[in-house]
């Protein structure tokens, strides 16, 4: 066939990624093995009822046809609402353009705000998309680690010594994926600080907000933020809705308007009767306090059930979906720790070096299965561990 694009051929990262033990445990589960699936964040219950009946209804009403570009006004005046909630300044509808999922919103973004040859900086540990949407804007960019033994909060020091003359661009997640960690006022009005000193955006990706264990804080509700930061949304997580593909970006009005232009000729619109449902779902907020208690129950239960595991160490972990385990001093190769877990005692994770440098070392653990799950999860975590002995190098 004829050459592809150096574009779309550069998005596949290079080496591992983890993924692979997470497909290996699947097929090894799907083959009746007693596998425990603790590798990926996709929920382990149904999207609410409440929600599922709303798109039955706007499916059967005829709702199958093209939608405005941007999102049904009453949907994004619903995200608008949401937005508000999300990071504390007043939003309005010409604010928020609604998007085939989170990872069309972070793909909106990031084209919004680089061009070919420009430079990126991207707070690690990171979501494992982000190196690849980069890639496929044709921008560089530099991962800047934040340290475990800072429970994961990067520091302005080490963003700022990242900084090109290029530089355009910082994208960060809080609540954080993997590693569970929830960046305080002082580390946001510290990216703040280095974005409006050096004229930069900032991405910030903060689709876990609902899941947060606390006050959520956005750095777009801080003094001068608001005119550069784009804030990824969607309602995956908060909603239950991982595989309705609904999110949004919030940002400027007038970044928003030319935003407009590259979903024409990018998704060229939503799906009309999955809109309706989630407009139900915004309105009414089905599943989200549910949802949150959900899984702080799950966190607590978790730690409790491995608290006092010699040499293991609890990193982050304050929201989101996942636990982060520090495991370096019984196996520094968490990939290796993480394939001989699942060989031995049938428990899938994901090892943390497929997020970046910094969660080396250790192994997240994503909560979406039941209590009693977890539970025997922990139990067969305790047992590996206790009986692990690192092979000779």
């Amino acid at each position: 066939m004829p050459r592809p694009s150096a574009r779309i051929s550069g998005i596949i990262p290079s080496g591992k990624d983890g993924w692979e033990l997470h497909f290996s445990a699947w097929q090894r589960k799907e083959a009746g093995e007693p596998i425990i699936m603790l590798s990926v964040g996709d929920h382990d219950f149904d999207t609410p009822s409440e929600t599922v009946e709303a798109c039955v209804t706007a499916l059967r009403a005829g709702h199958h046809h093209y939608t405005q570009l941007p999102g049904i006004p009453r949907l994004r005046a619903a995200m608008a609402k949401l937005s508000t909630q999300c990071t504390g300044i007043e939003t309005t509808i010409d604010q928020v353009i609604a998007t085939p999922g989170g990872q069309s919103a972070l793909y909106a973004a990031v084209h919004a705000v680089v061009d070919d040859g420009d430079h990126a900086i991207v707070v690690a540990p990171y979501y494992a998309t982000y190196p690849g949407t980069f890639r496929s804007a044709g921008a560089d960019f530099t991962v800047v680690e934040a340290r475990a033994a800072d429970g994961f909060q990067p520091t302005r020091a080490a963003i700022e010594a990242a900084i090109q003359p290029n530089t355009r661009a910082i994208l960060m997640n809080t609540p954080n994926n993997p590693t569970g960690a929830v960046y305080s006022r002082e580390t946001l009005e510290a990216i703040a600080g280095v974005c409006r000193d050096h004229d930069l955006w900032l991405l910030s990706d903060e689709v876990y907000w609902t899941l947060g264990g606390g006050e959520h804080i956005s750095p777009r509700g801080l003094p001068g933020m608001a005119e550069r930061t784009l804030v990824i949304n969607s309602m995956s997580k908060s909603h239950g809705m991982t595989g309705w593909r609904i999110g949004w970006l919030t940002g400027p009005e007038e970044m928003i308007t030319l935003l407009i232009s590259l979903n024409l000729v990018n998704a060229y619109g939503l799906n009309d009767f999955v809109s309706r449902a989630a407009i139900e779902a915004l309105e009414n907020g089905y599943g989200v306090k549910e949802i949150a208690e959900l899984y702080a129950g799950r966190r607590t239960l978790f730690l409790d059930e491995i608290r006092g595991v010699n040499h293991v160490v609890v990193r982050g972990s304050e929201g989101g979906m996942y636990v982060m385990l520090d495991v370096s001093a019984i196996e520094p190769d968490c990939e290796t720790f993480a394939w001989a877990l699942l060989d031995a005692e049938q428990v899938g994770v994901m090892p943390g070096a497929s997020f970046g440098e910094a969660a080396k070392g250790h192994i997240r653990i994503a909560l979406t299965q039941p209590e009693h799950v977890l539970k025997e999860a922990a139990k067969r975590l305790r047992r590996f561990i206790a009986t692990y002995e690192r092979k000779a190098a």
